[in-house]
């Protein structure tokens, strides 16, 4: 992909055009499942139908039986190391003696045709040996990780509100789904054309498996079509290579959208108990929680998801003594790691839930309740870790309460609950106002390494500066070329900048996740930018290149140094950023029908710098909506470890008319440790209006809500009063009971 002068005219701090619109609005652009290579055949993977057995025997005779199969492999032919990962090597690249979910990769044919490939696949006799799932992780004996975290000993106090909060399985639903090709390459080695959030550590992790050395496992960003965490760990990377050195033929595979879902990790479901104790005027004095994150059948990043459900789970306020246990666990459900928000979104729920609890046990408004607890420049975290550069939650909270409403209710029945559909006439329709809060780390944290490279070559090109930027980060429909480039042109003044396909060629640039890559690449390329500066000695661009010729520096970036949570304590200066955003939204709520309507989202978020004010927008519309989906409608649905809802007709996700209009303020306050004084911004809208939405319901319904997404079984009044039934708000203005939230069960 690359950025010229001709599609980006524009530095720092103004909204420079994508380089890729026009062909993804017109269709054109060139994702990865559009790759083709003459003489290349497709790949297909066969998985299990079980979520846990033992696998006795395999037979690929009448799948080799078939003409135009040319090769069916199983774990005996993987070439080197037989299992991988992000954080511990647990997955096996395909099974061996036996299964652990639904969807595991068992065996791998190739043919001349996609369709021949799938018949084959079909046609392998597996010997399954089933035996009992462990679908609920309260049952699981398993532990991935336990994180608590223990500041004080005061755990009394005169308001008491204790709550039972349940997340969902949620998907990242990207646009493209999984696909690669494979190219065998003359020096014994293999080329991967693939799209993907993270080249270097999947090459790190694919070159073992295939018994190559590094150096000969080359990998290509292909066209991405959106990732979300979803692409951060393997998925048919290996299986094409494989394919692809046993033929000497180029191998593509591309998932469907059913085994896609099968194919990547989710987002981690979670069981949470939250305790909140308060002074009668709403102070904080202690919180305690117990937070259980389903993991599934391998670790993938599960740790570092415990990690910061544990330092971020009491949310952006300020307690003088917690007590909170995260504890992550195998099962046989589908594995789950990366999704944006990355376990801060689960606990931003159930804190955010709270603090609604505790302001009406005290007879204070969302608002009020927060802004008195708020952190600021100054406060500290429950890991102890200070809060060094502006965190100004308060005065956003106000300025968010003094946005104005949206209008009454309008009587078209485009804007009611149901639609167009006409199911309602607005008889049964309730409105409600709700608030949420995010607290939301940057970048890697624990003590990764987190770095980028930047490779930044100026040279003259017939007769005009130009500037080539190389770097491997991956490019997932963020909008990282365009930042790239900007950030080029100011600190070189080139108008004509091209950024190169990211690839293995130069360093790693680390994982386009934990909204980092503005902070961390962007600091790489203005740092290698700057090194090419120095070399013009203040010379213009032109003069300096006609004198030295073309001009490259390379350039690695790290942020401040993070350090690991205290196994014990969970004391630690464990992030090196952290961002802040607060929603408030307006649903109506059809209480008959159970059907919900977001009316308008406001939002206020501190940025630290705006690089590109467009591109910003789209981020946090963008969070904004996956956060919306999470509270209302994305699910997915497991029965005894099996998926049920493996498609877009079931898996629902929101649609331009399920998007609300809106309102947003965007803060500068710049962060002095970062560049540009930056602040990380594509993950925070997720966390915070997920809790807004819910709020809402609960306002218009007068219902508990403890779990999302809320399904409209869930909210359906019927003929009852609006405070019949168990899940009612209790009414007591002090001290309410705890509940016990509703079954992911169907």
């Amino acid at each position: 992909m690359t950025e010229t002068a001709s599609t980006i005219l524009s530095g720092v701090g103004e909204s420079a055009r994508r380089p890729d619109a026009a062909l993804k609005v017109t269709g054109e652009f060139a994702y990865s499942s559009d790759l083709w290579l003459d003489g290349m055949v497709w790949g297909v993977t066969l998985r299990s139908p079980h979520p846990s057995a033992w696998l006795r025997s395999i037979d690929v005779g009448p799948a080799l039986a078939i003409p135009g199969v040319l090769a069916v492999l199983t774990h005996e032919d993987v070439p080197g190391r037989k299992f991988y990962g992000v954080e511990h090597k647990d997955q096996p690249v395909l099974a061996i003696d036996q299964v652990r979910y639904q969807g595991e990769p068992v065996a791998l044919v190739a043919a001349d045709h996609p369709e021949t490939a799938r018949r084959a696949a079909a046609a392998i006799v597996v010997a399954y040996e089933p035996r009992a799932a462990v679908t609920d992780p309260r049952e699981s004996r398993e532990v991935i990780r336990h994180q608590p975290v223990r500041v004080g000993d005061t755990f009394e106090a005169e308001v008491v509100v204790t709550g039972e909060y349940e997340v969902g399985m949620q998907d990242q639903a990207f646009l493209g789904p999984e696909s690669g090709l494979a190219v065998p390459a003359e020096d014994g080695g293999v080329d991967l054309y693939i799209a993907t959030q993270w080249l270097h550590v999947d090459r790190d992790q694919l070159a073992p498996c295939l018994g190559l050395p590094a150096g000969k496992v080359r990998l290509t960003l292909s066209g991405v079509g959106g990732a979300f965490g979803g692409r951060e760990d393997l998925s048919m990377h290996v299986h094409a290579c494989m394919l692809a050195l046993r033929l000497n033929r180029p191998v593509k595979i591309v998932y469907g959208r059913e085994e896609s879902f099968f194919g990547h990790v989710h987002r981690h479901p979670a069981l949470m108990r939250y305790e909140h104790g308060a002074t009668r005027d709403g102070r904080l004095v202690y919180v305690k929680a117990d937070i259980v994150l389903d993991g599934g059948a391998y670790c993938s990043t599960s740790p570092a998801v415990v990690a910061n459900a544990a330092s971020l789970g009491a949310g952006p306020y300020e307690v003088p003594n917690v007590r909170v246990d995260a504890t992550g666990v195998y099962t046989n459900n589908p594995p789950c790691g990366a999704m944006r928000g990355f376990g801060a979104v689960q606990a931003c729920y159930a804190y955010e839930s709270q603090m609604d609890r505790l302001a009406e046990a005290c007879g204070l408004s969302p608002v009020e309740i927060r802004v008195r607890n708020a952190v600021s420049q100054g406060s500290r975290l429950i890991t102890g870790q200070l809060i060094d550069s502006p965190a100004p939650l308060a005065g956003m909270l106000r300025e968010l309460e003094a946005m104005p409403l949206p209008p009454a209710r309008e009587t078209d029945l485009r804007s009611l609950p149901g639609g167009v559909s006409q199911t309602t006439h607005g008889e049964s329709v309730r409105r409600g106002v709700g608030y949420g809060v995010g607290l939301k780390n940057i970048c890697f944290s624990e003590g990764f390494d987190d770095f980028s490279t930047a490779r930044v070559r100026a040279e003259l090109v017939a007769g005009e500066p130009h500037v080539t930027v190389h770097t491997a980060a991956a490019e997932v429909g963020q909008g990282l070329v365009t930042v790239q480039a900007q950030i080029a042109r100011t600190e070189l003044g080139i108008a004509d900048v091209t950024v190169a396909t990211a690839d293995t060629s130069v360093g790693s640039a680390g994982s386009s996740s934990a909204s980092r890559q503005s902070y961390v690449t962007g600091g790489a390329v203005r740092a290698a930018c700057e090194a090419v500066r120095e070399r013009f000695n203040g010379l213009p661009a032109r003069e300096a290149l006609e004198k030295l010729g073309p001009v490259e520096e390379t350039r690695e970036y790290r942020h401040r140094p993070t350090y690991p949570l205290d196994p014990h304590t969970g004391q630690g200066d464990s992030h090196t950023q952290l961002a802040l955003c607060v929603h408030r939204a307006v649903v109506d709520v059809d209480v008959e029908l159970g059907l919900a309507k977001v009316v308008e989202l406001a939002a206020v978020q501190d940025v630290g710098r705006v690089l590109n004010p467009l591109a910003l927008e789209g981020q946090i519309h963008g969070g904004s909506a996956q956060g919306l989906g999470l509270a209302l409608m994305e699910e997915i649905r497991i029965r005894d470890g099996r998926l049920l809802n493996a498609s877009f007709t079931d898996y629902l996700i929101p649609t331009i008319l399920d998007m609300p209009p809106m309102q947003m303020k965007i803060l500068e306050n710049p962060d002095p440790a970062a560049p540009y004084g930056l602040r990380g911004a594509g993950e925070p809208p997720t966390l915070s209006s997920t809790p807004a939405i819910a709020a809402a319901v609960r306002a218009a319904t007068g219902l508990r809500l403890t779990r999302v997404p809320i399904r409209p079984e869930d909210i359906a009044l019927s003929d009852k009063g609006p405070d019949s039934g168990s899940d009612r708000r209790s009414g007591n203005g002090e001290e309410s009971d705890g509940e016990r939230a509703r079954s992911g069960g169907d």
